[in-house]
């Protein structure tokens, strides 16, 4: 490498995985970018998305000035006229209703650190309460059932991969995904290394994904019946007495309200539903019980089903019956080095909900698959500000929601790109793109299967005249709220971070309790914007120097020092101190689980014999919709295709690289076909995040390659729980196009 290139190290923001790239550049421009192998947690291990970072940068397309609507046609504007305009047409709807006013917020926001640490108070500023997040088309189930059991949504266990004898794994596929709700890079080599030293994989799915195929064993299951499996094996353990809480004992309620529970759903009951023989269920229940240690893990496959929260209470049920929870080797709970005590309370959903269905507030936000109704039903939402996110694409009846988006009177988007959602607004603010911002996983050290702690700082500064995110989003609020469209940053600032040491030293269990706030404030370094706030963060947590308090503790500036990441070490048994439940203890059977038993013993037997459902996909190039205008990830064969089993294409008469009709109640949609015994009969397959064929999207490389929508063809039901979207197990009609 010649003598005037410079590298680089930062955390790739793309996926959950964290893995650590070496950037080189020259003169402004990346030169490569590969893993870093120095990187504590990924060893040098990279994905195909991560090398491309820097074509987002570089991307023609990308959104680089604010732009207006006029006539019709989106014109480039500076900030100021942007703002202004903000301040004229929505800031009035926001005083006479904030409810009026949704926000939309999507995935790439937990992937920064403005969009971890901004948005909230963005939100608490308007005080509207039409929250929608890319959360209930993914993982809310996760968040609902660690609230009813471990008293927090955010208190998510994760299997301990590396220690681990023996992983059940429902619905994922971290071949392709890199992982989810359970951060860990190079999840094939992690996967390897557990069967390398004697143990197995189980892997659950209705297809043989790569991740299947390099288990030890794949058990085809029919989609959405994940939760039949889990409570047949959960009745075995009871049947079979083979329950055994190990260090949890003392520590549980509920045990025997749940065996009740289960005693319907016995291997045998539930075969003929979920398409697993009793016999392998009765086994994996052994496994389980008899393995020196064992995580069960479940993830978007079984979340986006029609009984997603159960799936993932039972999940956790298994893990804490077999004494698997909070073990070395089983199913643990991370500790970042941000992370801030959580008070014991009850954790409750419903404290407001949807005006036309009634559909319950989660979590602080409402089930997107009800957005569309919340619009278009008269008195409805008149006004939309959507944060990184393409719902148009992304969320459930898609043709719906385009409708809704065009019925509005007024919309704003931070986004970088002028897409499939985007094209509807009024106004567009283009968004910080990774290399322009530092970095530090707030949303996915929590969910780590290791304690880690890696800052990344931007590899190029901002042009001039061009804010970053976290002063777009104060701005925002402040114009919002009537404080004009040119409002002072700096004291907004200067007061949110204020209001945040305020209540550190006033909190009796801070390591700063007592201290001056007027001493900590200047004490903390990174200026202003969320390097302030991390600083902050690190300092007053578990692992931080308290300010002083102990010298030898992390702080922003030891995190910058050690580019490649600090190990803070393996997960450690947490059970009972940081339980959050009003008992102190963890909650097997909430009433609320318990009361949706009915409604899943209703499945048994249904839809045997039926026709075609679909289930979504993954592509380990793909990323949702944002990462299909780099053309060196979609080149090559299609990827957006309908997978059918041999059978199934027979019967209904379409053939390979043909075209099918997949139909539903809620649309229809005409896509190339994959003939393949991957996947079982009965069961059709499409990758999620296609469709931009749109027009007024100006997206060059992912329109040369549009694929189909798949969210044309769900109908918009939903895990009543949750709120969580329906995606897969949905019935379907294909024939020949």
């Amino acid at each position: 490498m010649s003598s005037d290139v410079s590298l680089h190290t930062r955390t790739c923001p793309l996926c959950e995985a964290t893995c650590g790239l070496e950037i080189s550049h020259r003169n402004g421009q990346v030169v490569r970018i590969r893993g870093d192998r120095d990187d504590v947690f990924s060893h040098g291990f990279i994905c195909p998305k991560g090398s491309t970072l820097a074509k987002l940068d570089d991307d023609p397309d990308r959104l680089r000035t604010p732009l207006i609507k006029r006539d019709g046609r989106h014109v480039e504007a500076t900030w100021d006229e942007a703002f202004a305009l903000i301040d004229e047409k929505l800031t009035p709807i926001v005083a006479a209703d904030p409810n009026l006013v949704g926000f939309y917020l999507g995935n790439p926001n937990v992937h920064s650190m403005s969009g971890v640490l901004y948005v909230k108070p963005l939100l608490k500023m308007v005080r509207t309460r039409s929250i929608f997040s890319a959360a209930t088309v993914d993982q809310m189930p996760k968040h609902v059932s660690s609230g009813y059991l471990f008293g927090h949504p955010d208190l998510i266990p994760v299997p301990d991969l590396d220690r681990t004898s023996y992983l059940l794994m429902l619905g994922a596929n971290p071949y392709e995904s890199n992982g989810s709700l359970a951060t860990a890079p190079d999840w094939p080599g992690r996967m390897a290394a557990i069967t390398e030293r004697g143990g197995k994989v189980v892997v659950v799915d209705p297809r043989l994904t790569k991740s299947a195929a390099a288990a030890g064993e794949h058990i085809p299951i029919r989609p959405g019946t994940d939760a039949l499996f889990l409570a047949a094996i959960s009745s075995v353990m009871f049947d079979e007495d083979l329950v055994d809480l190990g260090a949890l004992a003392g520590h549980v309620n509920g045990l025997e309200d749940l065996a009740t529970a289960v005693e319907a759903f016995t291997p045998a009951a539930v075969a003929a539903t979920t398409g697993v023989p009793a016999e392998t269920t009765i086994r994996i229940a052994h496994e389980l019980a008899a393995a020196e240690s064992a995580a069960v893990y479940g993830r978007i496959g079984t979340h986006t089903a029609e009984f997603g929260t159960l799936a993932s209470w039972l999940v956790d049920v298994l893990n804490v019956i077999t004494g698997n929870l909070d073990r070395p080797g089983g199913a643990m709970f991370a500790k970042p080095a941000h992370e801030r005590r959580r008070g014991r309370r009850r954790f409750e959903i419903g404290r407001w909900a949807t005006r036309v269905n009634g559909a319950p507030e989660v979590r602080g936000e409402l089930p997107v698959s009800e957005l569309a109704n919340e619009i278009l039903e008269p008195g409805g939402i008149r006004a939309m500000v959507t944060i990184a996110g393409n719902p148009i694409l992304s969320t459930p009846d898609s043709a719906r929601l385009d409708e809704a988006f065009s019925s509005l009177d007024f919309m704003v988007s931070i986004d970088v790109y002028l897409n499939e959602t985007t094209r509807h607004a009024d106004v567009i603010l283009p968004g910080t793109t990774p290399l322009r911002r530092p970095h530090y996983d707030f949303a996915f050290y929590g969910l780590s299967i290791r304690n880690i702690a890696n800052f990344s700082p931007a590899l190029y500064d901002l042009p001039e005249g061009t804010p970053d995110e976290w002063q777009i989003l104060i701005r925002l609020g402040a114009t919002l709220t009537g404080q004009g469209s040119n409002p002072d940053l700096d004291a907004l600032d200067d007061a949110l971070f204020g209001m945040t040491v305020g209540g550190e030293v006033s909190d009796p269990a801070s390591p700063i309790h007592g201290r001056s706030p007027e001493e900590i404030f200047h004490a903390t370094t990174g200026g202003r914007g969320p390097e302030r706030m991390l600083d902050f963060l690190v300092r007053t947590g578990p692992y931080g120097d308290g300010y002083g308090r102990d010298p030898q503790g992390l702080t922003l500036d030891k995190l910058k020092d050690h580019p490649h990441g600090i190990d803070l070490g393996p997960l450690q048994p947490r059970v009972p101190d940081d339980l959050c439940t009003p008992s102190g203890r963890i909650e097997l059977a909430r009433d609320e689980l318990l009361a949706d038993i009915p409604r899943l013993e209703s499945r048994l037997g249904r839809n045997v014999n039926g026709g075609l459902v679909l289930i979504g996909r993954r592509d380990v190039r793909s990323n949702n919709s944002w990462m299909h205008n780099v053309d060196v990830l979609v080149k090559g064969r299609e990827r957006c295709t309908l997978q059918i089993n041999p059978s199934d294409a027979q019967r209904v008469g379409v053939t390979a690289g043909g075209s099918a009709k997949v139909s539903s109640a809620a649309g229809m949609l005409v896509v190339p076909v994959e003939i393949t015994d991957e996947i079982m009969s009965g069961v059709v397959s499409l990758p999620h995040g296609w469709g931009h064929d749109m027009a007024g999207s100006e997206l060059s490389v992912a329109s040369s390659r549009a694929g189909v929508n798949s969210n044309l063809l769900s109908t918009g039901e939903t895990d009543p729980l949750s709120g969580n979207a329906i995606l897969n197990g949905v019935p379907v009609e294909v024939v020949p196009a």
